[in-house]
């Protein structure tokens, strides 16, 4: 099928030969690869003053408070007006006590941070990730590797001048995070790829291998020690490649150019980024709070500027701080997933892995369809603890974009994206309807009379397109391999115009797949189809063991990645839920909803 013209065919991009998963190890993962040998590791050294880094800046800012007036006096010898803890202590001779007192709550805080670093520990086996910790009272957490759904590289300001790095293990499941902080920048980098290797199935398919011919390289291993080894470097020679490293650590880019090919990665211009936040429902409610403002003012009531001012420079500062966190912002495919980085100071990296992203949703604000500006949100069964950029939902994998980078972003995130995938989206984003779009009825303009054209879809190839919308648009895309239920409903209104909703459930997040105002019989047989394919696409769905190619002798097929109840997403109450087959021909529909269930891949 063709495409139309300014939506360019996307296909998935392929990495390159030497990035394909099973490929040689980087210097990052060897560096790492010990760390996942199933015993205990301990954190970086510098954990202790990162975490507590605030605690330290909060005594030093209350020591300068109180110091202030004398700071003033000794630069610029202005009169001591008394009044200050430092007079009463020095009038008191308390001066050496003061002293005390704060190297002894200094010591304290040290030796409970050092305590707290030597007590908290992780390992990482061929199946999960532990992390325990805690003084008084200890905890444990564990992450199933099967359940992971996705990896983040936080790496603030602070942190990047030790060299340090938090990694963020997003897991199926409420609150079931695991957060390594602080590593090593270069180890953390590596571990996630190794974790990934693991989680993949790859380091699975190595192991059996390199079993197999474990005798071939016994030699080579026996004769790797010996004489020969490097000089220990000077004391300089260190301390000079530490600033090197930290030097290119801030200049270097957030991600290798070698991980991802170059026509995978998506960029947000700073000109457009700028003006999608200028075109936002938030400079609307400004806009109007200034015209009221005006208005107020004129009609005698002053106090309203005292009153709106200091939100109005809030709101510039809201701007500012939107942009620069937005900034460096790409996305990018490479062989462990889509990878989504932002940051220019404070940079933060999330690699999401195939068969994570549940639901799909582009949309587009009234303001932007004159520019042709999209934004995408996804449904993943796990959120990073961090914020996206800007303070963001992470779940906003393109926050703006044009109709070609739709297309290239939706090629990373739905592995089976297609020419025809691509046709399908061009439809559902710009057509007014009457297309190949299965569409409401006439009668559906009651209940919608601007939007009851575009409300359709169209199931393609594994995928189910759901349009609606006039003024605000809005494309949802359901995988049906991780559909988790589908419901089918008519209220009394419905019946009376012989029409129904159908609701795909699939895991809590900003995406909502439904579609309302569809001809009864319509939705019956939307029903019938969706609950099969599910069923179907599920069975034969792979893409959480993305690593390996069909099966692999030795390896056991594992269960979909969040399977069982990964989300919580729940049908509406009073539902029945039908067993995991087609349902029967020729359902009725009542007022009460009926779901039939898909295996939450």
């Amino acid at each position: 099928m063709t495409p139309q013209p300014g939506f360019p065919p996307s296909t998935t991009p392929q990495p390159a030969p030497d990035a394909l998963p099973g490929g040689p190890l980087s210097a990052a993962e060897r560096a790492a690869e010990h760390l996942t040998d199933g015993e205990w590791h301990r954190l970086h050294p510098a954990t202790p003053l990162l975490r507590g880094g605030i605690v330290f800046i909060a005594v030093l800012g209350f020591v300068l408070s109180n110091l202030r007036e004398r700071l003033v006096g000794f630069f610029v010898g202005a009169p001591d007006v008394g009044g200050d803890p430092i007079d009463a202590i020095y009038n008191h001779g308390w001066e050496g006590w003061a002293l005390l007192g704060i190297a002894v709550v200094l010591l304290g805080c040290l030796a409970a941070f050092y305590v707290s670093w030597r007590m908290h520990s992780f390992r990482i086996t061929d199946d999960a990730v532990e992390v325990r910790s805690g003084i008084l009272f200890r905890t444990q957490r564990k992450a199933r590797l099967d359940r992971i759904q996705g990896i983040n590289i936080v790496r603030p300001v602070l942190a990047r001048i030790f060299g340090a790095a938090k990694l963020d293990i997003t897991v199926a499941g409420h609150d079931a995070n695991v957060q390594l902080a602080y590593l090593g920048s270069v180890l953390a980098d590596g571990l996630r790829s190794d974790v990934l290797r693991l989680a993949s199935g790859v380091r699975a398919v190595e192991a059996a291998q390199a079993s197999a011919g474990a005798g071939s390289g016994a030699g080579v291993a026996a004769g790797a020690s010996g004489p020969g080894l490097a000089p220990a470097p000077s004391r300089g020679a260190q301390v000079t490649d530490f600033v090197g490293r930290r030097v290119n650590d801030f200049l270097a880019p957030e991600l290798d150019p070698n991980t991802a090919p170059p026509e995978s990665v998506v960029k947000i211009p700073p000109l457009r980024l700028a003006g999608s936040l200028v075109l936002s429902g938030f400079s609307i409610f400004v806009v109007v709070v200034i015209v009221l403002l005006v208005i107020g003012s004129a009609g005698g009531a002053p106090w309203l500027l005292i009153v709106v001012l200091p939100g109005l420079i809030g709101s510039a500062s809201f701007y500012i701080n939107r942009f620069t966190k937005s900034l460096r912002y790409s996305i990018a495919g490479t062989p462990d997933g889509v990878r989504v980085g932002f940051g220019l100071l404070s940079t933060s990296n999330e690699t999401l892995p195939p068969g994570r992203v549940h639901a799909v949703e582009v949309q587009q604000p009234l303001l932007w369809r004159p520019f042709g500006w999209w934004q995408i949100r996804i449904d993943t069964a796990g959120h990073s603890r961090e914020k996206g950029a800007a303070g963001q939902p992470n779940t906003t994998m393109l926050p703006v974009g044009d109709q070609a980078d739709v297309a290239r972003v939706l090629a990373l995130v739905l592995p089976t994206f297609t020419a025809e995938h691509s046709d399908a989206v061009l439809q559902g984003m710009t057509s007014r309807g009457r297309d190949a779009f299965t569409g409401s009825p006439r009668r559906a303009a009651w209940l919608r009379p601007l939007s009851w054209q575009r409300t359709g879809f169209r199931m393609v190839d594994g995928v189910v397109l759901l349009r609606r919308g006039f003024v605000w648009r809005s494309l949802a895309i359901v995988p049906l391999a991780r559909l988790q239920s589908l419901e089918l409903q008519q209220g009394p209104i419905d019946r009376l115009l012989g029409l129904a909703e159908t609701r795909f459930h699939t895991v809590s997040g900003p995406v909502h797949p439904r579609l309302g105002a569809m001809d009864s019989a319509t939705g019956v047989e939307l029903f019938e189809t969706v609950a099969a394919r599910a069923v179907e696409a599920a069975a034969g769905d792979r893409s959480h063991r993305w690593g390996v190619q069909g099966p692999v002798s030795g390896v056991a097929a594992q269960p979909a990645a969040g399977a069982q109840g990964a989300s919580g997403a729940q049908p509406a109450p009073g539902a029945q839920t039908a067993p995991p087959t087609p349902p029967p021909a020729s359902p009725s529909i009542d007022d009460t909803s009926r779901t039939t269930p898909g295996e939450d891949a």
